[in-house]
């Protein structure tokens, strides 16, 4: 699938979530902490850092959209990922990569702190800018430098209410990758789920990236189906 429709699922994943929840997301024991400042800010933010963490699983693509989100830096990091990982599809789009990454999220927001969740949130704003097209197109100075100045604004924001160690964020980078997973798994290649055992899971749905299927039809559904939620969720806030 294309980043702008793992990054519309992502959306999709959160506010699904956070309207099949009784009352809200805040509402769910793991938010405990977080619940009286959780709010509509907390909702909207939470989408937006979804859809970027739903790029995260393609750290193993050297040409993907995170290998260009911050020029040279994400590039050389994704060659190095996918050499590790056995290259695209392979270690990253598994359900153990999935653990791993909301396990690395939590510890670093407890044991590094807030430095650790704004670089966090700095960076998943920066996948959520260059997949859903909100800067230039192309792999330029003046794309990547966009999607900084944006990224860093956002954060810069988001800085002023947001707890040292908000107990949503863990749960933005799993919904995230795992809708990442399930759109790979729609396509004719799969995803090893498993891993590291070879079996792949697929249900050929889209024949190939950036499809008319994928284009026209599941990605303004993404689209309206977050929307909707988001929606529907903000409307049951206490």
């Amino acid at each position: 699938m294309l980043g702008h429709s793992h990054a519309t699922s992502g959306a999709l994943a959160w506010a699904g979530t956070a309207a099949a929840l009784p009352l809200t997301v805040a509402a769910f024991p793991l938010f405990a902490d977080d619940a009286p400042r959780f709010g509509v800010a907390e909702l909207i933010m939470g989408a937006l850092l979804t859809a970027g963490a739903a790029l995260l699983p393609d750290a193993d693509h050297p040409h993907g959209t995170i290998s260009h989100v911050l020029g040279p830096v994400t590039h050389h990091l994704c060659r190095f990922i996918s050499w590790v990982s056995g290259g695209h599809r392979h270690g990253t789009h598994s359900l153990l990569f999935v653990v791993a990454a909301v396990a690395t999220t939590w510890a670093g927001e407890h044991w590094l702190g807030r430095p650790f969740t704004l670089s966090v949130v700095f960076f998943l704003l920066a996948l959520a800018v260059r997949s859903l097209h909100l800067c230039p197109p192309g792999k330029s100075v003046r794309t990547y430098g966009t999607v900084v100045v944006l990224a860093g604004a956002g954060t810069f924001a988001v800085d002023h209410w947001i707890v040292d160690r908000p107990a949503w964020l863990p749960i933005c980078v799993g919904l995230g990758c795992l809708a990442h997973l399930i759109g790979d798994c729609l396509t004719e290649r799969g995803c090893p789920l498993l891993w590291p055992l070879p079996m792949r899971t697929r249900v050929p749905v889209i024949e190939r990236t950036g499809n008319r299927v994928e284009t026209w039809v599941l990605s303004p559904l993404f689209v309206l189906g977050a929307m909707a939620g988001l929606w529907y969720a903000i409307t049951q806030l206490p």
